[in-house]
């Protein structure tokens, strides 16, 4: 699972980031409002920690830009203010929860958890989409109780559709999602990669599962 942190202060920032990759997360963190929305905007990312003051743009109005463009990642804000008005004002913005600053770690991690979990539509570690289950801890997939044997690689790619189901991603996206920016390979490796997983769930009957959106990139639908 990977997570975007965005928080102007270094000290809390590291400490985030410090505890989230402890818990076996990916995290990315940035202390600029207008590198979080960019970052954000590519869609590769499970839940946004994202303080509400910030240099260059607010959080506030990073979450606006980010539902109007339909990037509906789940928004945990991070906030010194504790008024009614001011949670009532994120959460009617887009922000999926709130996070009032001091906080304890131990609510921090239940607060991401549970936002992975309402994404994920199931149980903490089972993600489940019509007779297609993946269990996220042991990193198997299958479909109507058949295993469909792949690679940790493979697992990732199934399970970063699976999590955006009925929706089209783009090659970039996956391949930054999987490979990262800093990667040598080139975006034709997301192709080989569905090619191989198309080809194992085809001995479970579940292949068309994965369609092609010709141009743009890949959607998990049945």
């Amino acid at each position: 699972m990977k997570i975007l942190v965005v928080e102007d202060d270094n000290m809390l920032r590291a400490a985030i980031t410090s505890v989230l990759i402890g818990e076996g997360y990916s995290v990315k963190e940035t202390g600029f409002g207008d590198e979080g929305l960019f970052l954000a905007e590519q869609g590769i990312y499970d839940v946004l920690v994202l303080d509400i003051m910030l240099p260059a743009m607010s959080g506030l109005e990073i979450v606006k830009v980010l539902r109007q463009k339909d990037v509906l990642v789940p928004v945990l804000f991070l906030t010194a203010k504790d008024s009614v008005k001011d949670r009532v004002i994120g959460l009617n913005i887009g922000a999926d929860d709130y996070l009032v600053k001091p906080f304890a770690v131990a609510e921090l991690l239940a607060r991401v958890k549970a936002l992975l979990r309402r994404k994920g539509g199931g149980t903490e570690d089972l993600l489940i989409y019509k007779k297609l289950s993946l269990n996220q801890k042991l990193q198997e997939a299958s479909y109507e109780s058949m295993n469909i044997g792949l690679t940790a690689k493979e697992f990732e790619l199934l399970e970063y559709l699976t999590l955006n189901r009925e929706r089209i991603l783009t090659r970039e996206q996956i391949f930054d999602r999987l490979w990262g920016y800093e990667s040598e390979s080139s975006y034709g490796i997301v192709d080989v990669y569905v090619h191989h997983i198309r080809k194992k769930m085809l001995t479970t009957g579940c292949d068309h599962f994965i369609r092609t959106v010709r141009g743009v990139g890949y959607m998990l639908k049945e």
